[in-house]
């Protein structure tokens, strides 16, 4: 499961002879490399009486994709993994104490499914996003290959705040914030005067949304309950219900499983879910 940042990842690898069998070696080595291609090297440690086993205990520093690779050498070994940090603010649109009720973990059931709980609102913060757009709040940042354009369509609206329109090519131009329109739910970009837009450009903003509407908080529960129950069959979370909320779509292009019918109607009413249409 993915580290928050700022987290310790303890790393743990194995030695083994040409045979397979656990050796302790002569020098052990494991390299971090970091999302943006800088490396670490955390000290190694064999902890005493487990033969050919090493921990070593990594500080996270950037969120993403993490490449963890272990050198031994008497006897020659490698191991290569990998680990996963989540962002400063991950986009999740249901809190793990929300989850949780909703799942019917509560009390004294213990924590021990929390990160793989957070994993799943995570999947469900993606599948609602599909059909609405933005729902938790991020900055985006977004490159348009354009010409001279009236208009600039955002990608990812709602849009709540632009803060930066540049261009992309020296000598090309910038505009200030005061001269521009934006439509935030289309995410539609015009100037004030009605002049045009000189491309290529570079947008900087926010999207997502301030308050999140009841339709889209029912949907997300529905997907998690659903996700939850289809990954751990019989185990807390397999909540009663009708029929219908337990119908799903066909896996959905873009997204890649499928999701409850009932939480496509809530996310798009007029919007039939795939193989109903």
């Amino acid at each position: 499961m993915p580290y928050d940042l700022g987290a310790t990842a303890r790393l743990t690898a194995q030695c083994r002879d040409p045979d397979g069998t656990l050796a302790d070696a002569d020098t052990a080595v494991v390299t971090v490399t970091l999302p943006d291609g800088t490396t670490a090297t955390p000290a190694v440690v064999n902890p005493p009486a487990q033969t050919g086993q090493y921990v070593a205990d990594y500080v996270t520093e950037q969120p993403g994709r993490h490449t963890v690779r272990w050198l031994f050498g008497g006897p020659a070994y490698a191991y290569t993994d990998v680990l996963d940090v989540r962002p400063e603010q991950p986009p999740a649109i249901l809190s793990l104490a929300d989850a949780r009720e909703h799942l019917n973990y509560k009390g004294n059931s213990g924590t021990s499914d929390d990160d793989e709980i957070r994993y799943w609102i995570n999947a469900t913060t993606s599948a609602v996003e599909h059909f609405t757009g933005p729902v938790v709040v991020r900055r985006v940042t977004e490159d348009h290959h354009v010409g001279v354009v009236r208009a600039l369509a955002l990608r990812r609206p709602p849009v709540l705040k632009v803060m930066a329109v540049e261009p992309l090519l020296d000598g090309g131009s910038s505009y200030p914030l005061d001269w521009l329109n934006v439509d935030g739910p289309a995410g539609i970009i015009t100037r004030r005067d009605g002049g045009l837009l000189h491309g290529p450009l570079r947008v900087s903003y926010t999207a997502g949304r301030l308050l999140i509407a009841d339709n889209i908080t029912a949907a997300a529960r529905l997907i998690l309950q659903h996700l939850w129950r289809t990954q751990r069959p019989g185990r807390s979370g397999a909540l009663a219900g009708s029929s219908d909320d337990y119908s799903v779509t066909e896996p959905i292009p873009g997204l890649g499983y499928a999701i409850p019918n009932r939480a496509v109607q809530m996310l798009d009413p007029d919007r039939q879910p795939p193989g109903l249409a």
